[in-house]
């Protein structure tokens, strides 16, 4: 029997909120009443009520949350909104990837997100590849403004090379630093090893500039730079934005810069010539290819199909019979993707099925405030007449007792019909954007990386089944809006 979901509760609520009535203890029992209906177990309340939400992460409940999801204590978090769980979007994207990484779900009330459902990582995924596109067609245009910046001459930022100096916009040799580089050039045109080279630098007390001693890689980085020849290389490196790692662009893309040279073009042609040299005896070992379909594509026999080395199929496993092209299994995909959920009939029913059980609910909600007011009233009568003497202290008790405890059930049956409200609308919210975006998505699709691709076809895909005549393509996913299994799949077949 599948284990209950150990969640937590984030509570963190504004002057602005408790002004309009919702309370901590409020938000706390909308969470457990949405808890309650998904059939999860309240581990624990994390309260920052008088915490600013511009940063939380140094606050100590946000490290114990962050504790007890990293040591699987709590496999979700419930919140009332994204605001309130922080204002920060860095810490909000750190706070994601944290919880993605350790496979725990985070759960936003009034923004219908639950990452822990396929719906909610469905919705995460497509959200994030339109973000990933957001992203690309801004650093296309921030990578065209530096690589004219680079032609005009100016410096694009970062610190100059070792042997050089930056003074102001000038780039001027280095007093200090130039004789050690030309040095190097000397030293491996004799002794052609760079481990000697480094040896000898490091023994006669050279250091980097950071004052590090110097590696066979630090050195073959600064042989090759063209810099020391007096052509500086600029626009020539893409950062990955992880750890400051980079990656070489392509050699079309580089802006050469004249600066002043440290040796003869002959001795930096001499020493690539030993580098490649020695660079050409070396075996290197390629990199594993990743296909996107890899293990996933099933044959008709019931193996899984992979892509061997040297070769631009997937092939059955257990059969080794049945086979497809790389190029041709993706394409029929991409085509088929389009297909799916992109009707307006589908688009058109779904929100129909939405906007009426959201509008059923809101009826019996605004039913039940009525019937709480209208309690209240009494109440507060209840109270004049007992102060006016009308009603005696001895039977006051009787008149107050059953208006009280109804109007203790009404109250929890609001926070449940707002709790499957919340439920009602995320299912809802995640599946109209996922109907919105298809068509985006499939424009888009050859654009997104091999990393969001995949988590899509997970996602999407119940199936992909290579048969000797036709493939059968079903795609598993389809809102859900109460919370009931769908009639049957889209089932997509290419002869």
């Amino acid at each position: 029997m599948e284990s209950t979901k150990p969640i937590g509760i984030w509570i963190r609520v504004s002057t602005e909120d408790q002004a309009q009535g919702e309370s901590p203890e409020h938000h706390e029992e909308r969470a457990r009443a949405y808890a309650k209906l998904m059939g999860w177990e309240v581990k624990t309340v994390y309260h920052l009520e008088a915490v600013s939400g511009k940063a939380v992460m140094h606050h100590n409940e946000a490290k114990r949350m962050l504790k007890d999801v990293k040591n699987g204590s709590i496999t979700g978090l419930v919140f009332s909104k994204l605001a309130r769980l922080a204002r920060n979007t860095k810490e909000l994207l750190e706070i994601a990837d944290i919880f993605d990484a350790h496979g725990a779900s985070l759960i936003s009330l009034q923004e219908k997100i639950d990452t822990g459902s396929a719906a909610g990582r469905l919705f995460y995924t497509i959200i994030a590849a339109m973000a990933q596109w957001e992203r690309e067609e801004i650093s296309s245009r921030v990578a065209a403004s530096v690589q004219i910046r680079a032609q005009l001459g100016k410096p694009l930022g970062g610190a100059a090379p070792y042997g050089y100096r930056w003074k102001g916009k000038e780039l001027l040799l280095d007093q200090h630093e130039a004789p050690i580089r030309k040095m190097m050039y000397e030293l491996y045109i004799v002794h052609k090893r760079k481990q000697v080279v480094c040896t000898i630098l490091n023994d006669k007390g050279y250091r980097t500039r950071n004052g590090a001693l110097f590696t066979p890689t630090t050195l073959e980085r600064l042989l090759r730079d063209p810099m020391a020849k007096g052509e500086r290389r600029a626009n020539y490196t893409k950062s990955l934005g992880e750890k400051k790692h980079w990656k070489v662009k392509d050699a079309s893309e580089w802006v050469m810069i004249s600066c002043p040279a440290i040796i003869t073009e002959d001795m930096y042609n001499q020493t690539i010539a030993i580098l490649d040299q020695f660079t050409n005896k070396r075996t290197v070992r390629p990199k594993k290819a990743v296909y996107l379909f890899s293990g996933f594509l099933l044959c008709h026999c019931g193996g899984k199909m992979y892509v061997p080395s040297r070769t631009q199929k997937y092939v059955c496993s257990k059969c080794n019979l049945t086979s497809i092209a790389i190029s041709d299994i993706e394409e029929i995909y991409y085509e088929n993707l389009k297909s799916f959920l992109l009707t307006k009939e589908d688009l058109e029913t779904f929100k129909n099925r939405a906007n009426e059980a959201i509008g059923e609910k809101k009826k019996l909600m605004d039913s039940l405030k009525k019937d709480k007011e209208k309690i209240k009233d009494e109440i507060s009568s209840l109270l004049i007449l007992h102060k006016a003497g009308q009603i005696p202290t001895k039977g006051f008790k009787s008149h107050y007792d059953p208006l009280d405890l109804r109007l203790n059930q009404i109250e929890a049956t609001l926070i449940e019909t707002e709790a499957q409200l919340d439920y009602i609308k995320l299912n809802s919210q995640n599946g109209e954007v996922i109907l919105d975006n298809a068509e985006n998505l499939y424009e888009r699709w050859p654009a997104l990386d091999l990393a969001v691709k995949r988590r899509i076809v997970e996602e999407l895909t119940q199936s992909i089944t290579i048969d000797k005549e036709d493939i059968e393509i079903v795609f598993g996913y389809t809102p859900d809006i109460l919370g009931n299994t769908p009639n049957g799949e889209r089932n997509l077949k290419d002869s």
